[in-house]
C-alpha cells in the first residue's frame, strides 16, 4: 500500500546572497534502451544540431537596482561544446531551483537532402555572428556616468536574411565582443511570442521602465516545428513591440530522430508514470472502457428509442466524421446503470497517447482516464458548502494529464494538470513524489480534475469563496500509471493500432440541461433578505457547467489531441 509519508516534494532554502539550489529529480535516471538519437543530448533540426546547457554563470541579478517584489538573476551559459555557439543568455527568478536551458548550435556537417522544406545547397551559412549589438536597456541609462553594478541588455544585430534568437547581458557598459553568439539563418526560425511577464520595473520615468517575458514558439503541438531556445526578451518603456526582435527555432528535419521508439516509450512509462489518487470519500470511480462496453453501455442513434449494446472493442461504434449529433452513448434504462456508475478501479487503466512537443526535442505523454460517472457539484460559498442534487452530472468523463520529457536526457520536465476546462502546466520541482521519479496526481472528488497537490479548489472566483469545490486528497484508492496503462496512439511513429473506440468522434453521454435555476433560486432564498442581492451577483460568477451539460466527447475531439495545452 502507498502512504503520504513516502511523498516527497522538493523544498529549497534560499539565501538572499547565494546562486539557487540546482534541482535534481529523486532518483536518477536510467539508461534508456537504445534508438536513434533520443537522449544522446543532440537534436538535430535539419541544417543545425542543438545541444542542451543547463550550466550557467552569475551575470547579473535585478536585486541589485531595481526595486521589485520578484527577483530576477541573469546567466551566461558555460561548458559549451567545441564548434556550438551561443544563441542567448538565460535567466529566472531567484526564488526558484535552478533548472533551466538555452540551447546551442553548430551547422551539421551532413546536410539532409533537399525537400521541399529543405533546400540548403549553395544557401548562406546557417549561423553568422552579428554585426554589432544595440544596447536595449541598463539602470545607468541617463545618468552621468556608466557603472559597474547595473545589468546591459544588449540586442544582436544580424547580418541580412538572419534573425537573433537572445539577448546578451553584461555587468560592464562595453559592448560584448561580435564572436560571443551567433545569429541564426532566417529560413531555419520561427515566430515566437511572450507568455509570461517574469520582471517588470516602472520606477523613476516611462522611459526607465524594464520588462521581461519568458518566451514559447508560435507555431505548437504535435505537428508545431517551433523550437524553444530557453531565451528571453526584454524592452524598455511601457509596451512590448507588435513583432518580437527575436526569434525560435524551427525543426526542419521531418524524421524526428530526437522521439523516442516504442521501446524507449514503455521505459519513460515505467520509470515516471504517476500514481493517481482519487478522494477518500469518492463514488464515482475509473473503469476500463471494455468494462464500461461489457456492462451495459449503450449506443443511440437519433431518432430511436432503444439502444445498442456495444462490444468490447467498441468495433460496432461509428468510427470517423465528425460530433454530428447522430449518435451518442448512455447507460441502459435498467437497474445496471447505477452499478456502472461506481465504475471499476480494479480494470481502470491510463491509455496513452505520445506525440513530439515544441518541434520534437520534448515528447509529450498525455495519459487520459476513463470514469463511466461525473458525479453532482458541491457548491461553496464562503464558509458555507452547498451539496448540489444534478447540477455537474454527466455520463462519461474523460479527463487527462500530460508529461513533458526532454528528448535531450530523457528527464521529466514538467506536468500538465487538465482541470476541467482549462489547466497548469507544473515544473518538475514543484511536484509531489512518490517510489522514485513517480510523481502524484490527485484527481478532485465527482469532478475528477487534476491536481498536484491535496487541497480544496476552488472553480469560480477564489477571491470571492464562491465556486464549485474540487477536493482532492490521499486516500487508498489509487491506479498506478506507469503499471496499468495501454499506449493507444503514437502516430509520428506509425506502428501503434488504434482501438476501434478511440475513432468514436460522437459523445460519451447524453446532453443534460439541468434546472439549476430553481436549485440556486432555493439557496438564495434561504439567505437573509439583505444579503440576496449580493448573492445573485456572487452565482453569476459560477462556472458556465452550472446551467447544462453537453455529453462529452472522447480524447479525439479534445483540442489538446494535435493542439499544444492551454498554458
Amino acid at each position: 500500500m502507498l502512504i503520504a509519508s513516502k511523498c516527497f516534494r522538493w523544498n529549497p532554502i534560499i539565501e538572499t546572497q547565494s546562486p539557487p539550489p540546482i534541482f535534481s529529480l529523486p532518483a536518477p535516471i536510467p539508461q534508456w534502451p537504445q534508438g536513434q538519437s533520443f537522449s544522446s543530448g543532440l537534436v538535430n533540426l535539419g541544417e543545425i544540431e542543438v545541444f542542451k546547457v543547463t550550466r550557467f554563470e552569475f551575470i547579473w541579478s535585478s536585486s541589485a537596482i531595481l526595486d521589485t517584489k520578484k527577483v530576477l538573476t541573469f546567466y551566461k551559459p558555460v561548458g559549451i561544446p567545441d564548434s556550438f555557439h551561443i544563441l542567448g543568455h538565460y535567466c529566472q527568478p531567484t526564488d526558484k531551483p535552478l533548472r533551466g536551458f538555452v540551447l546551442v548550435a553548430r551547422e551539421v556537417e551532413d546536410r539532409l537532402p533537399k525537400t521541399a522544406d529543405i533546400d540548403n545547397h549553395n544557401k548562406i551559412p546557417p549561423l553568422r555572428n552579428p554585426l554589432d549589438f544595440e544596447l536595449v536597456w541598463s539602470p545607468n541609462v541617463g545618468s552621468l556616468e556608466f557603472t559597474s553594478v547595473g545589468g546591459y541588455f544588449w540586442l544582436p544585430q544580424p547580418p541580412e536574411g538572419y534573425k537573433a534568437l537572445g539577448y546578451m547581458v553584461t555587468n560592464k557598459p562595453d559592448k560584448p565582443k561580435l564572436d560571443e553568439m551567433c545569429c541564426v539563418r532566417a529560413d531555419l526560425t520561427d515566430e515566437c511570442e511572450p507568455y509570461c511577464l517574469i520582471l517588470a520595473s516602472s520606477s523613476g520615468t516611462p522611459e526607465s521602465s524594464f520588462q521581461v517575458w519568458s518566451l514559447r514558439p508560435c507555431d505548437r503541438g504535435m505537428l508545431g516545428k517551433g523550437v524553444s531556445v530557453g531565451t528571453f526578451s526584454c524592452s524598455s518603456g511601457l509596451n512590448l513591440e507588435d513583432e518580437l526582435p527575436i526569434a525560435c527555432l524551427k525543426n526542419l528535419n521531418p524524421s524526428l530522430p530526437a522521439m523516442p521508439n516504442l521501446q524507449q516509450i514503455h521505459a519513460l512509462i515505467n520509470h515516471y508514470g504517476p500514481t493517481v489518487f482519487f478522494h477518500p470519500e469518492e463514488v464515482y470511480l475509473p473503469s476500463s472502457v471494455a468494462w464500461f462496453f461489457n456492462n451495459g453501455a449503450m449506443l443511440y442513434r437519433k431518432g430511436t428509442s432503444t439502444g445498442e449494446g456495444i462490444d468490447t472493442t467498441g468495433s460496432n461504434l461509428p468510427g470517423g466524421g465528425t460530433n454530428d449529433g447522430q449518435f451518442w452513448i448512455d447507460f441502459p434504462s435498467d437497474d445496471r446503470k447505477n452499478f456502472i456508475k461506481r465504475g471499476d478501479l480494479k480494470s481502470a487503466r491510463l491509455y496513452v497517447h505520445v506525440k513530439p512537443a515544441l518541434g520534437g526535442t520534448f515528447t509529450d505523454i498525455a495519459m487520459w482516464i476513463f470514469c463511466p460517472f461525473n458525479g453532482p457539484a458541491t457548491l461553496k460559498v464562503g464558509i458555507t458548502n452547498v451539496p448540489l442534487s444534478k447540477v455537474g452530472q454527466h455520463v462519461g468523463d474523460w479527463e487527462h494529464f500530460t508529461l513533458r520529457i526532454c528528448n535531450f536526457n530523457g528527464e521529466l520536465y514538467s506536468i500538465y494538470f487538465s482541470q476541467h476546462s482549462g489547466g497548469e502546466w507544473v515544473d518538475a520541482h514543484d511536484l509531489e513524489y512518490i517510489d522514485g521519479n513517480r510523481a502524484i496526481v490527485y484527481s478532485s472528488k465527482c469532478g475528477h480534475a487534476s491536481y498536484p497537490h491535496p487541497g480544496t479548489y476552488i472553480q469560480g472566483s477564489s477571491k470571492l469563496g464562491v465556486g464549485i469545490r474540487n477536493d482532492a486528497a490521499h486516500s487508498s484508492l489509487y491506479v498506478d500509471s506507469s503499471m496499468c496503462y495501454e499506449i493507444v496512439a503514437a502516430e509520428y511513429l506509425g506502428d501503434v493500432v488504434e482501438p476501434q473506440w478511440l475513432q468514436f468522434m460522437r459523445e460519451w453521454g447524453p446532453k443534460i440541461v439541468y434546472d439549476s435555476k430553481a436549485e440556486l433560486d432555493k439557496i438564495i432564498n434561504s439567505l437573509p433578505r439583505m444579503l440576496q442581492c449580493s448573492m445573485k451577483n456572487l452565482l453569476n460568477k459560477l462556472p458556465v457547467e452550472l446551467y447544462g451539460e453537453e455529453g462529452p466527447t472522447g480524447p479525439k475531439e479534445k483540442n489538446n489531441w494535435l493542439q499544444d495545452e492551454r498554458w
